[in-house]
């Protein structure tokens, strides 16, 4: 392939950004600026077309309106309920907080759909509970850092969200597709816990009396309810993705401040701001996503790149085999939201001339990425939880190994099971791909 020198400067600013550690969207924006200068391209057409594709695109609004949801959950004390519940359904077994942990988050994730909501908003409660009976803080963490990849893989996700918008595949399919693989994910961390906990002789929490666990049971139930609503509302047709998403963030509103009386009015400003800052950063990533596609298209970037597969294999399995070690190495240093905003474009041309159904291909990749949130040495989790805890960050690494195993068995069965991705849309869908 013969590069451009207005590529290779693309290319040596866009690593650059990351050994640097400059802020993602403007090192991404700055990168594709210089593309601009040396090339001589003028990027008018460009701002366009990203204005009308995207910022016109009816399926991004629920991004913002999911943030906003998770957020407002994230805010007050329904952590406290989802966590009170999951002590009394799995608590009384061996290691009962690491599955008190694991099963908290997949609870939260129905109300959030993101990983950093559930590690920050549950992980300091998690982590405290389980040092306070004797779990070793690196186990803990790590843990903590491997379940809250559950929050994009079972819907909602504001992944999915994203992927739906790069590839055109269906949210609603993509939705139901994530549920068995994070449910999956959660009994192969449970699993993990039971063997670790045995070895290490970890306790079992006190037993929850059944008075106790109704009134836990009882107070959970409005924020339960968030998934259940917006999964019915969405697969009955009553709502789409992005109706569902504006429904969780006021449902999320009315929950907070009505039922757990636990949003005030300093609390709710901070939530919009934080959902504008989170909003803003997103959308400049998809601008800047937009403009390297440009410059991927102008380039035979995506072209080079399928010539090169298709000329070592012809094989799907070893297409998707390749997928997964690029995108687990990537995992290791590069943001989640840069895989999938700058490497998923190049690759859905690929896949779909192999033939692999794009739900099924969005969920193998937003679970390898999920992966890489976990993964050291600059998985995002592994800071957020060594960071709430005080946890020395080589701990979190040590202990994490285990919990990343379980992982990528999960990876392996939906990568080559596609119907354990795409069993529920099929049945409940009709989805035919």
């Amino acid at each position: 392939m013969n590069f451009s020198l207005a590529l290779v400067v693309f290319l040596l600013i866009f690593v650059l950004i990351f050994v640097l550690r400059m802020p993602i969207p403007m090192g991404m924006m700055t990168a594709c600026v210089f593309y601009f200068l040396i090339s001589g391209d003028s990027p008018k057409m460009v701002a366009q077309q990203t204005l009308k594709t995207f910022y016109t695109n009816y399926t991004i609004i629920a991004v913002p309106l999911f943030i906003f949801a998770a957020n407002v959950m994230n805010s007050g004390k329904v952590t406290e309920k989802v966590f009170g519940f999951a002590m009394g359904f799995v608590g009384r077994f061996k290691g009962g907080l690491g599955h008190v942990n694991v099963l908290a988050s997949l609870v939260f994730s129905g109300m959030t759909g993101s990983a950093i909501a559930d590690a920050s908003g549950l992980g300091k409660m998690e982590i405290d509970a389980m040092r306070a009976e004797g779990y070793d803080d690196g186990f803990s963490c790590a843990i903590t850092a491997a379940s809250a990849t559950i929050g994009p893989i079972f819907p909602p996700s504001i992944p999915m969200v994203i992927y739906s918008m790069l590839s055109g595949a269906s949210v609603g399919a993509l939705f139901m597709g994530g549920m068995v693989p994070g449910v999956l994910l959660a009994i192969a961390l449970m699993l993990y816990i039971v063997v670790v906990a045995h070895k290490r002789n970890y306790p079992v929490s006190e037993q929850v009396k059944l008075r106790a666990f109704l009134k836990y049971t009882f107070n959970a139930i409005p924020a339960i309810l968030t998934p259940v609503i917006l999964l019915v509302g969405i697969y009955t047709g009553v709502m789409t993705p992005t109706e569902a998403g504006a429904v969780a963030g006021l449902y999320a509103l009315l929950v907070a401040i009505f039922a757990y009386r636990v949003l005030k009015w300093e609390g709710f400003k901070q939530v919009l701001v934080d959902t504008v800052k989170a909003t803003g950063t997103t959308s400049i990533m998809i601008g800047a996503a937009t403009t390297i596609s440009y410059i991927v298209a102008k380039e035979h970037v995506a072209e080079t790149v399928a010539n090169a597969i298709t000329g070592f294999t012809d094989n799907k399995f070893i297409f998707l085999l390749i997928v997964n070690i690029a995108i687990l190495i990537l995992g290791m240093f590069i943001d989640t939201s840069v895989i999938q905003v700058v490497f998923i474009p190049i690759l859905l041309p690929i896949a779909t001339a192999f033939g692999i159904d794009l739900v099924h291909f969005g969920l193998v990749v937003i679970f390898n990425m999920m992966i890489g949130l976990s993964t050291p040495p600059f998985g995002m989790l592994l800071f957020i939880t060594s960071g709430i805890s005080g946890t020395p960050l080589k701990d979190v690494i040590k202990e994490i190994i285990g919990p990343i195993v379980a992982m990528l068995v999960v990876l392996l069965l939906i990568t080559y099971v596609p119907d354990i991705v795409l069993f529920l849309p099929k049945m409940l869908m009709n989805y035919t791909g």
